[in-house]
């Protein structure tokens, strides 16, 4: 039969079903094949055919036929996983269901009247599907759905590669062990089975049919206390999937193992077309579902060094019950976590690689859901965060988040990237190994839209965090706190910054420290405590590589002195703000020297009108995001987090600090009655006599005589000389003694595990445009929004 044909039958079988107004009984096949028996019809067909608003129709009005056409195409998957699938036409069928079912699904899910359905027991449907007698055990539809799609997943000559030899019979469904059938060499599997584009595309249809099943959390507003798991992945990730350990290792090798470039040869991938990319992208969104857990409310699996000699670590306790979550917490092997990095790292390098030759590589599209699976690597598992930092192998992925972070601030649609980008950053710099490999050279010459330098690393993070606090656009100064956190963090192992990164730090000072930024939020002040800090680290740690920092301060001094000198009367604090009415620019971009920027970059874009975006759960304060530590002599951690005795005479806690302090302030500053916040003198006083000034003002105090001095004697206003004066210089014995180092280490909690999954879900959501499985349904979880 040929295409048409086959189309215009699927056409009338559904012209048949929303027209009915009587129930059609299940056992009537004659019908009920029409949708799947005869037809060849891809995925983008039978979105075109199937309207949406004619799936609506049947809901409401024959809700009976609606049910009975999802029973019969579970059934179908069924009795194709029970069978093995050895006939074309067979194979045929599970296809035409799996696409069936991936457009209607997010139908039922809209309609909460509906949710409970695939949770439902059929009548007859026993899990051995032998009639009356099964009814007591029956399965919920939802479970023999999810079982029947992970058998197909590992079906020989279906999805994977047959082992058996012509003269042997079919390999039996039933005893097949899935371990020999992992997709892709990577962890735990050493054989790379035969490219195979037809079994690529058979997963990649099932896999959608998969993602379409867990998108139910789409269906759900979001919740603070979201702790219940989303029901259709926690059957899928438990025990009952005796498939749950092969497919877990296969999703991640596909992925790890992927190489756009084409065997390594420039611009291969102009002359073969690429099937392998959209099974790659649909393995990683399945696979960062699979790992959406609330790791602050979950017992993760303890590290201890036992290796064992699987590719799991062994050691108890048993971990979390999210079989995906437990499997990717225990990889521990050396060489497992090599090729993981290596491929995420080649992954997001991708769009770099373009930038020098363009057209060289093809240009992959899921840098997101690979952010996003590099954040659960190391949040679910310490050895691979140590992994990480051990080498300066965690530079080649700083240069790529970097490049994402800089090209993204100025694109609304792209706020959840920005997010990302620093949440990666800021779990990083909680671990003193990521400040010192800050220390390496930079000499990759990636195109990007910031100033020329020449320095390490770090200078490269200090430079584009300006760049994104001067010029990225307004919805990004939450992440203020956030970025400038990281700066502290790495601030006490920073050997040498270069004279352009010590001067976007002052720039960044000055701009904070102006009275109308001071006083015109309640929390701006923050900024200008972590920035000191920041300096006291340098000054206290690093002195001796860092002239050119000491001496933009030197060159800078003023504001340091303003600051000391901040006005606190409210004739000064009103007159404050009136200026900034005249001026809403929400930070000068004056006084920072730009410099030429880099050759071959593009200017960063804002959004073209009218780009779909999703809204975002808010991300939590600083505060609720890190827990504080203070590093020991020995270099260890001790938590500084204040237990509820832990408090001094006055009941303050012992630790005062921004964050803390702050339900102090909003006390001291007044609220009028419209609820709009106003600064107060005691509120001014309150946080201003804690400013951290006491080693940048004894610093001033001993070397701007002396740097004075050199100018008068040598008539100079040559800096080479006096740069030449500071490094020989030396502050031993005349700085206050060194303050303890403190880290602000990320903390797993609620807020953000909301946060990622409705940034996930969101990114899912507008990637998948063909089909467009989900565009125009009732989701609940985030708005969509046109920039």
């Amino acid at each position: 039969m040929g295409s048409a044909d086959s189309k215009l039958n699927f056409r009338k079988a559904v012209i048949q079903l929303t027209t009915k107004t009587q129930p059609v009984e299940a056992t009537d096949d004659a019908f009920w094949d029409q949708f799947w028996a005869d037809t060849a019809t891809s995925v983008q067909d039978v979105f075109a055919l199937v309207p949406a608003a004619e799936i609506r129709a049947v809901r409401e009005e024959s809700p009976s036929n609606l049910a009975t056409l999802c029973y019969k195409a579970v059934e179908k998957l069924v009795q194709g996983a029970e069978s093995g699938c050895h006939s074309e036409k067979e194979k045929q069928i599970v296809l035409n269901c799996s696409r069936l079912l991936t457009r209607v699904l997010p139908y039922i899910f809209e309609d909460p009247d509906w949710r409970g359905f695939f949770w439902s027991t059929v009548p007859g449907a026993g899990r051995g599907g032998q009639g009356e007698d099964d009814d007591e055990n029956a399965r919920p539809l939802a479970e023999s759905l999810l079982l029947a799609i992970a058998d197909l997943l590992f079906c020989p000559d279906f999805t994977v590669q047959s082992h058996r030899r012509s003269t042997d019979s079919a390999e039996d469904v039933h005893s097949l062990d899935s371990c020999e059938y992992i997709w892709e060499a990577g962890v735990g599997f050493a054989h790379s089975p035969q490219p195979n584009y037809i079994h690529d595309v058979n997963r990649m249809e099932l896999l959608k049919l998969l993602l379409t099943c867990f998108s139910e959390a789409m269906y759900l507003p979001p919740a603070p206390d979201s702790g219940s798991p989303n029901p259709w992945v926690q059957f899928f990730c438990s025990t009952e999937n005796r498939h749950a350990l092969p497919l877990f290792t296969s999703l991640l090798n596909t992925v790890c193992a992927y190489d756009p470039v084409g065997y390594g040869i420039p611009y291969n991938h102009l002359l073969f077309s690429d099937y392998r990319e959209p099974l790659v992208e649909e393995a990683a969104q399945v696979l960062i579902v699979t790992l959406d857990h609330d790791s602050a409310t979950s017992i993760s699996p303890t590290v201890d060094g036992t290796t064992t000699g699987t590719a799991m670590d062994d050691s108890d306790p048993p971990g979390p019950e999210n079989l995906f979550v437990n499997y990717l917490s225990r990889i521990h092997r050396e060489e497992d976590f090599q090729f993981i990095l290596k491929g995420i790292a080649r992954l997001l390098s991708n769009p770099l690689l373009q930038t020098y030759l363009p057209n060289s590589t093809k240009k992959i599209q899921f840098h997101q859901e690979l952010l996003v699976l590099f954040w659960k690597l190391c949040d679910f598992n310490k050895k691979f965060l140590f992994f990480v930092l051990k080498s300066s192998d965690v530079l080649d992925i700083l240069v790529p988040t970097l490049y994402f972070l800089n090209d993204a601030r100025a694109d609304q649609s792209r706020v959840g990237l920005m997010h990302i980008g620093v949440f990666i950053l800021l779990l990083l710099s909680g671990e003193r190994n990521f400040g010192v490999r800050l220390n390496k050279p930079y000499s990759v010459r990636v195109p990007m839209d910031i100033p020329v330098f020449t320095g390490t690393h770090a200078d490269l993070l200090i430079v584009v965090f300006h760049k994104i606090i001067t010029s990225g656009h307004q919805r990004l100064q939450p992440l203020f706190d956030c970025l400038l956190t990281i700066v502290v963090n790495v601030s006490p192992y920073l050997k040498s910054l270069s004279m352009v990164a010590a001067n976007k730090l002052l720039h960044l000072l000055e701009a904070f420290s102006t009275t109308w930024f001071l006083f015109s939020a309640a929390q701006n002040h923050h900024l200008v405590f972590f920035l000191l800090e920041a300096f006291n680290n340098i000054i206290q740690y690093q002195f001796d590589g860092n002239s050119n920092l000491v001496y933009a301060i030197i060159r800078k001094r003023s504001v340091f002195h303003q600051l000391a000198n901040l006005p606190s009367d409210p004739p000064a604090i009103h007159k404050a703000l009136q200026r900034r009415r005249r001026t809403p620019e929400p930070l000068s971009r004056t006084g920072s020297q730009e410099g030429a920027s880099m050759e071959g970059s593009r200017p960063a874009a804002p959004a073209e009108p009218g780009t779909l975006k999703t809204s975002l759960a808010a991300t939590p304060g600083i505060d609720k995001l890190t827990e504080k530590s203070q590093v020991s002599e020995d270099g260890t951690l001790r938590s500084l987090e204040p237990t509820p005795q832990e408090s001094s005479a006055d009941g303050s806690p012992i630790v005062e600090e921004p964050g803390q302090a702050w339900r102090e302030q909003r006390r001291l500053s007044s609220a009028s009655a419209s609820g709009q916040w106003s600064p107060t003198s005691e509120w001014v006083l309150s946080w201003k006599s804690k400013l951290p000034l006491q080693t940048i003002m004894r610093l001033l105090q001993v070397l701007v005589p002396q740097v004075e001095k050199i100018c008068i004697d040598k008539g100079l206003t040559d800096e080479s000389e006096i740069l030449r004066f500071l490094q020989h210089g030396t502050l031993v014995g005349l700085l206050p003694v060194p303050h303890p180092i403190l880290i602000r280490k990320y903390q797993a909690n609620s807020g953000t595990a909301m946060w990622f999954r409705t940034y996930m879900w969101g990114v899912i959501y507008l990637r998948n445009v063909d089909p467009p499985v989900w565009y125009d349904t009732d989701v609940k979880l985030f708005d969509i929004q046109r920039v």
